[in-house]
């Protein structure tokens, strides 16, 4: 009978698997919705005073801010609606795909992470510093993964713009215009009821976009970010006492010979798709850092065309 170990081993799974990133961010924000939702529970049948948010969500006031530092990451896990979760992480799990395809999971993980920083920054400075909103900074709190979820859109759209998804009810779309739908909406919204975390998606989309160009010019700017995870990675998973490897089959990609002298337009564009496939197989293997500038540029011209 086949035993993969419940729900417990789907879970352990998820984080062992390669290039699983997406799914593994979704599965800690769906645990941490739950965690709050039987806290909150716990705690109004017990009656008590305690606000669990005030502790999590990251606040606009900076001298509250400093008593609670952690709060500009738990903020970014942290949801309390069905429906806020419930799209934040449809649009994470669509679109991470995409950078995971071209980048793989690092890179996702480090454009969430640091879409979410953006994010909860631009929030407390214009919450301080702008006069529009100086009456709601004691009172005002920030929560929810839209940040990095922005960050995660606008960093798929810079990468490869043209990549076309199939949209209910409206067909094909190039996923750079909507990104833009998503940051000429938020800017539109930014002085409304949800003003906070609309400048939060600004800050996200901003950095998702930065980050991709700082890429292809050879800066990893979510480098630390990697090395933080993989050091309690390190700390926390202990030695398998079996080695288990993982053998991937490669396709063939060689081109045929022409019998004749001269290439037709056709072989010419199986060649070029024959090269950013082989491309794409060394991101999957190695990472986005171990290509040459060459195929770097390979890359990014076929992700414009």
């Amino acid at each position: 009978m086949y035993n993969n170990g419940g729900f417990l081993g789907e879970f352990k799974n998820a984080f062992n698997r390669p290039n699983y990133s997406h799914v593994q961010l979704i599965i800690i924000n769906v645990v941490m919705f739950v965690l709050i939702g039987l806290l909150n529970v716990i705690m109004n049948l017990a009656q008590t005073q305690v606000e669990l948010l005030s502790y999590i969500a990251l606040p606009a006031n900076f001298d509250v801010f400093i008593t609670r530092p952690w709060t500009i990451m738990t903020y970014m896990f942290t949801h309390v609606g069905i429906w806020h979760i419930l799209m934040n992480m449809l649009i994470l799990y669509w679109f991470g795909r995409i950078l995971i395809n071209f980048l793989g999971s690092d890179k996702l993980i480090a454009s969430y992470v640091l879409g979410g920083l953006a994010g909860g920054v631009l929030y407390m400075v214009a919450y301080n510093f702008i006069p529009y909103f100086a009456q709601a900074v004691d009172v005002s709190i920030l929560f929810g993964a839209s940040a990095g979820v922005l960050a995660v859109v606008a960093a798929a759209a810079t990468l490869v713009p043209n990549y076309t998804v199939v949209l209910m009810f409206i067909g094909p779309v190039k996923i750079k215009y909507i990104a833009l739908f998503y940051v000429v909406l938020s800017f539109l919204q930014s002085t409304g009821s949800n003003a906070g975390g609309e400048i939060a998606h600004l800050g996200g989309a901003l950095m998702g976009f930065v980050y991709i160009k700082q890429i292809q010019k050879g800066t990893d700017l979510g480098n630390w970010i990697i090395r933080i995870m993989y050091f309690f990675k390190r700390i926390f998973t202990s030695s398998p006492k079996i080695k288990v490897s993982y053998k991937r089959t490669k396709t063939s990609r060689k081109s045929k010979a022409q019998s004749s002298g001269g290439s037709s337009p056709v072989s010419s564009k199986k060649s070029d798709q024959a090269e950013i496939d082989a491309i794409l197989d060394k991101i999957s293997e190695k990472g986005y850092d171990s290509l040459s500038k060459e195929e770097k540029q390979k890359l990014f011209n076929a992700s414009n065309n």
